[in-house]
């Protein structure tokens, strides 16, 4: 079967169509991220206090508590979910791509386990581990980097296909 750039030769409205999955889709997802933004997760003591509180400092301005068990649970367990339908999704888009096999193979594969040392990572830190901080931030840069350059490659090939009608 060949998928290698069969995104190029769809019509152009169905081209259209996954465009806008894609733009929608990358909206939401770099929301994501202004949410962590607004909650100082984006440093490895911003994470701690973000899961693990701040109690402790007197000096905090804005007094963050740790999480319960049930919230853990809920934010794991969603986010694991929905990053899966993400990848999933975004990735099936980058089969059909004109790309090398063995990048194809690394942006498709690769968030999948990011999202798993991530949102593990955030668990086993909230368990008393606290040197996991530096693999959520870690894993989080690198789902990010999959996630803008696949979106940008079925963006660009969506777009500026030449072989659509």
């Amino acid at each position: 079967m060949r998928y290698d750039g069969l995104l190029g030769t769809f019509p152009k409205e169905i081209r259209l169509f996954i465009s806008a999955f894609v733009l929608v889709l990358s909206i939401g997802f770099f929301t994501g991220l202004l949410f962590v933004k607004q909650t100082e997760s984006t440093t490895p003591t911003g994470i701690v206090e973000n899961y693990l509180g701040n109690e402790e400092d007197d000096q905090a301005e804005v007094m963050k508590f740790k999480k319960g068990e049930r919230e853990m649970l809920t934010i794991i367990h969603t986010h694991v979910l929905s990053m899966s339908f993400i990848f999933f999704l975004l990735g099936a888009l980058v089969w059909i791509t004109k790309f090398p096999k063995k990048w194809k193979l690394f942006l498709t594969i690769e968030p999948f386990f990011s999202a798993l040392f991530t949102f593990g990572g955030i668990y086993f830190l909230w368990q008393g581990m606290p040197w996991m901080k530096y693999i959520v931030i870690a894993s989080g840069i690198l789902m990010t980097m999959t996630f803008t350059f696949s979106a940008g490659l079925v963006l660009k090939q969506s777009i500026l296909a030449k072989n659509g009608q």
